[in-house]
């Protein structure tokens, strides 16, 4: 489930929290974990983390030592949890990986996964560079209008499916291209190059919004999230749409419909009209 905003607020905690420590160690549960670099682990001993990125839905551990820099990348996938108390891991089963660390605010981070979509990784700056090419696109918190407005218009497709198309554009899932496109006046199954200048401007400001509207509130607690100091995201009290079935629309109280197709979208009729 976690989508932009929950991933920069682990992203935000992380770089508040740790980042200055050094790793002591790296405990490993199963090798499958690991999709690349596994070999590599034991050069991460002794490093200092130096900064935290993200990438998509990704979380990238800065580590140096002698000048050189490698990243720990995690994704976070469906159900991926970085948690920095051991108590707050809602099962020991799932746990896979424990950062042991020293000189930081918290001594461990803990990454669990109960449904394993999401992997770690050990790579070089070469290797990193590759994999944000190659799964991700442009990000919404940093593309500029122009850039998003030549995405939209090269779209000949449904343009619901191209915001949750992480190669063209990381980051948003299903429930922010619901509350993006709700507020934006758009159905979901409107035809990107079909859109006028001035939706596609309207559609640029709502997605920065509504992200940045989450991020501060923590991201959305639907089902497993928590953030890596154990505490559940309070966007979802502002959803507007998203799981909203046949609850008034807050704009016209028109009932709210479910569509389905490849995933659930959550439309009015009278405002998101085809």
């Amino acid at each position: 489930m976690p989508e932009l905003p929950e991933v920069e607020v682990v992203r935000q905690q992380l770089e508040s929290h740790i980042v200055g420590g050094t790793i002591q160690n790296v405990w490993i549960g199963r090798d499958d974990i690991v999709r690349q670099g596994l070999k590599s682990l034991p050069w991460y001993i002794k490093t200092q983390l130096v900064a935290v990125q993200r990438c998509g839905k990704s979380v990238a551990l800065v580590c140096e030592q002698a000048g050189e820099r490698r990243y720990m990348v995690a994704e976070l996938g469906m159900t991926g949890l970085l948690l920095f108390d051991r108590q707050s891991v809602p099962s020991e089963k799932h746990l896979h990986v424990v950062i042991q660390l020293s000189n930081a605010k918290q001594g461990a981070l803990h990454y669990w996964n109960a449904r394993r979509f999401g992997r770690l990784s050990f790579l070089h700056a070469q290797e990193w560079e590759a994999y944000r090419q190659r799964r991700f696109g442009l990000d919404p918190l940093t593309v500029s209008e122009n850039e998003f407005a030549a995405l939209i218009k090269g779209c000949r497709g449904r343009v619901k499916a191209l915001l949750l198309n992480q190669q063209r554009i990381a980051g948003i899932g299903n429930i922010y291209a619901n509350e993006m496109l709700f507020r934006a006046g758009i159905h979901p199954d409107a035809q990107g190059h079909r859109l006028s200048k001035k939706r596609i401007q309207l559609l640029f400001g709502e997605m920065q919004e509504v992200l940045l509207e989450s991020i501060d509130k923590g991201g959305s607690s639907i089902r497993d999230y928590l953030s890596p100091t154990g505490t559940q995201g309070q966007f979802q009290n502002y959803h507007q749409v998203y799981q909203k079935t046949r609850q008034p629309c807050p704009r016209c109280t028109t009932p709210i419909l479910r569509l389905v197709s490849e995933r659930s979208s959550f439309v009015c009729p009278s405002c998101q009209k085809r």
